[in-house]
């Protein structure tokens, strides 16, 4: 595990990002260039080495329901390349949601693979949210991007 000043360091090589120190010793960085509301990409670094970036719009990551991923057992490669990876992420402005006038903001799909395996679409506030069971597959902002991911990963629309 990489301690608090070498994730410091690698987080820090990044000078699109602005520090910001909140309380308990964390500190946060904001990419205040973000094509998004969200703005922060590390969360909460703590001297303990623990912390979060967020990856809402990232495929193969583990991510709490905000969107954040635990960077705590994270080498330097794979630090580097999520902090990359979310700074893109932010940088690139998503279709804008398509709108049922039935029933705004109450999106929920079943999708389906060829396995059986079962996935749950639903709209949540501003966000699509795939969920495996009780658990949060992926987030989205736009019904498009999470169906292009859903398509993607060769399930189908129930």
């Amino acid at each position: 595990m990489l301690t608090f000043e070498e994730k410091l360091a690698i987080i820090e090589s990044f000078p699109q990002l602005t520090r910001n120190n909140v309380s308990l010793k964390r500190v946060n960085f904001h990419y205040e260039e973000s094509l998004h509301d969200k703005k922060t990409v590390v969360y909460h670094l703590h001297p303990n080495g623990n912390g979060f970036i967020f990856g809402a719009f990232l495929k193969g990551y583990p991510k709490d329901d905000k969107g954040y991923v635990n960077i705590r057992d994270f080498s330097a490669d794979q630090l580097h390349k999520i902090i990359e990876d979310s700074i893109q992420s932010l940088s690139v402005k998503r279709e804008v949601a398509p709108q049922n006038t039935a029933q705004p903001d109450q999106v929920e799909e079943t999708w389906v693979d060829k396995k059986g395996n079962t996935l749950v679409l639903q709209q949540e506030d501003a966000l699509f949210n795939v969920y495996h069971g009780m658990n949060l597959e992926a987030s989205f902002e736009s019904y498009v991007e999470a169906e292009q991911y859903l398509l993607e990963e060769e399930f189908t629309r129930q």
